[in-house]
C-alpha cells in the first residue's frame, strides 16, 4: 500500500486539456498541490495537456507507474489495464458505472477483478474520488478548488467508502483550519478496502488518529484485527451507516454495498475498540478533538467535567448539555474550594461551572484551570472562554495550552459568538487546542473522549 501514499509517478488516463472536466482537475491539482513526483498524462487526443507531455498509451511512458488515475468510461478500464505493459502498480478508479449500476455493472466489475488479480495491480476503487494525501501531496479528488477547499497538514486521516462524504467532511474541517494527513475515498472496493486502509495507517508516523466512514465491510474478521491494532496506537472512530433496512437499500444503490445487520457492526466495533460515532456532526467532532495535538487527543479522559467561563449563563448551559450527554458536573469540593480560594479575587464565583465573570484576565483562565484540574478531582476540562472581557488578548490560547501541558489531561475550548470570536479559534488550534462554537459541540466532543476511554 506504500506506493499508493508515496508516489514518486502518476499517470491520468483519459486526460483532458478542457478546463473542468473531470480528468482536467485532477491534473491540475497534482500540479498546484506541490507533488515532488512525475505526472504522465494519457491519451491518444493530445500531444500535451497542462503543458505536460501526453502519452498515447500507458505502454508507450518511459517509467513504471506507482499510482494509475482512470478517468475514462468503466468499459475501457479492463481492456487498458491489460493493455498497459505490466507498468502499473496501482490504479484508482474514478470512473462509475459498475456494480453500483446492476447486473451489467456487477459483471464488469467482476472482469475487472479476475483481471487486476492476473496483472497484480492493486485497485483503489471504482466508482470513488481516491486520495488526498497532505504528505506526499498526492491529490486524486476531481473537485476544483474553488468548490472545495483543501485541508492543510494535520495529524487525522479519514477513511470513506462514500466519495461525497469525504469531500463534504474535508471541505468543512479545512474553513475550520483542521488539518488532515490522508484521505482515502475507496468506493466499490473491488481490492483496497477499509482493512488495508487500517493496517498502512495503523503505522503511519504521520496519522495521530483515523476517522471512517462505512457502509458495509468486505471481511469482517480481517477488519476486526486490523481495526484493534489501529485503535491500540492510536483513537479510531467511525460512523456505520445503512442502519435500517431502508438505509441499506440505499447504499446498494450507491456502492453496491450489502450493508448487513447493524447489531453485528455495532459489536465489531465495540471488539476493535473502534468509538461509533452518531451522525455527521458526531463525526466532525470526532476529528476536531481527536485530530488535535497529542496533549488534548483524550486518551486519559473519564466522565467528570470542569467548566470554566467569564459567562455564568454560558457555563450553566454547558452543564446541561453535558449531563443529558451521561457527564458528570462534580461541584467542587471544600477541600479544593480551600486550596485555590486565595488565588481568586472574591468577584470569581468558586463552583463548578466556575465564573469568572466580565473581569476575566488570561492568567485568571489559565490558574483556573491549573487549580482544579491538578489532582483527582476531574478527568475533562471545557473552557468556555467569551471575548467580551476587555483584558483578554491573544495570548490566551497561549496560556490555556501551558497549562493543558502541566495538567496533562484533555482541554477543550467553547467560544461562541460572530466574527470577531470566530478569528481567534486559528489562536487555539494553533497551540493544539480543540475549540467548539457551541456548547452543545464543545459537549459533545468532551463525551466522545469519555466514551473512548470507556472502550479502552
Amino acid at each position: 500500500m506504500d506506493f499508493f501514499f508515496n508516489p514518486k509517478t502518476v499517470a491520468v488516463v483519459g486526460a483532458s486539456a478542457t478546463p473542468g472536466k473531470i480528468s482536467n482537475v485532477i491534473i491540475r491539482s497534482l500540479k498546484d498541490s506541490g507533488f515532488a513526483g512525475t505526472v504522465y498524462p494519457v491519451n491518444p487526443k493530445h500531444d500535451s495537456v497542462e503543458g505536460l507531455r501526453c502519452y498515447p498509451s500507458l505502454a508507450e511512458v518511459d517509467s513504471e507507474i506507482d499510482v494509475c488515475v482512470f478517468a475514462v468510461p468503466a468499459q475501457l478500464v479492463p481492456g487498458i489495464i491489460e493493455g498497459s505493459g505490466g507498468k502499473v502498480r496501482g490504479a484508482i478508479i474514478i470512473s462509475g458505472g459498475f456494480k453500483e449500476t446492476g447486473e451489467e455493472g456487477r459483471g464488469l466489475e467482476g472482469e475487472l477483478h479476475e483481471l487486476v488479480k492476473k496483472e497484480g495491480v492493486r485497485i483503489i476503487g471504482p466508482n470513488c474520488m481516491g486520495i488526498y494525501d497532505t504528505v506526499s501531496r498526492l491529490d486524486t479528488f476531481f473537485i476544483p478548488p474553488d468548490r472545495m477547499k483543501r485541508p492543510g497538514p494535520g495529524g487525522l486521516s479519514i477513511i470513506s467508502q462514500s466519495g461525497s462524504f469525504a469531500v463534504t467532511a474535508i471541505d468543512e474541517l479545512a474553513a475550520e483550519g483542521i488539518g488532515v494527513a490522508r484521505v482515502v475515498s475507496y468506493g466499490n472496493m473491488i481490492d483496497v478496502n477499509e482493512s488495508d486502509c487500517l493496517e498502512f495507517l495503523s503505522g503511519d508516523d504521520s496519522t495521530r488518529a483515523v476517522a471512517i466512514y462505512m457502509e458495509s465491510v468486505s471481511d469482517g474478521r480481517r477488519f476486526v484485527e486490523a481495526a484493534s491494532r489501529c485503535s491500540k496506537a492510536k483513537p479510531v472512530t467511525a460512523i456505520k451507516v445503512g442502519k435500517t433496512p431502508e438505509a441499506a437499500a440505499a447504499a446498494r444503490s450507491h456502492t453496491g454495498a450489502m450493508a448487513g445487520h447493524y447489531e453485528v457492526y455495532r459489536a465489531a466495533l465495540r471488539k476493535a475498540g473502534v468509538l461509533e460515532l452518531d451522525g455527521y456532526e458526531d463525526f466532525i467532532s470526532a476529528c476536531k478533538v481527536f485530530g488535535s495535538a497529542p496533549a488534548t487527543k483524550g486518551e486519559r479522559g473519564g466522565r467528570r467535567v470542569m467548566i470554566i467561563t467569564d459567562g455564568g449563563g454560558m457555563g450553566v448551559g454547558i452543564a446541561d448539555r453535558c449531563s443529558a450527554l451521561g457527564l458528570e458536573v462534580p461541584p467542587l469540593s471544600d477541600e479544593v474550594k480551600e486550596d485555590i480560594r486565595w488565588a481568586f479575587p472574591p468577584y470569581c464565583s468558586m463552583a463548578n461551572p466556575m465564573d469568572l465573570t466580565g473581569s476575566a484576565t488570561d492568567e485568571l483562565f489559565g490558574r483556573a484551570l491549573e487549580s482544579t484540574m491538578t489532582g483527582d478531582y476531574y478527568d475533562i476540562a471545557i473552557v468556555a472562554a467569551l471575548w467580551g472581557p476587555p483584558a483578554l488578548t491573544d495570548d490566551l490560547a497561549g496560556v490555556l495550552a501551558q497549562r493543558a501541558r502541566i495538567i496533562d489531561k484533555p482541554v477543550l475550548l467553547c467560544s461562541p459568538g460572530g466574527e470577531f470570536t470566530r478569528s481567534k479559534f486559528a489562536l487555539f488550534r494553533a497551540s493544539g487546542l480543540p475549540v467548539f462554537p457551541s456548547p452543545d459541540e464543545a459537549a459533545r466532543a468532551a463525551a466522545l473522549i469519555w466514551r473512548r476511554r470507556e472502550l479502552s
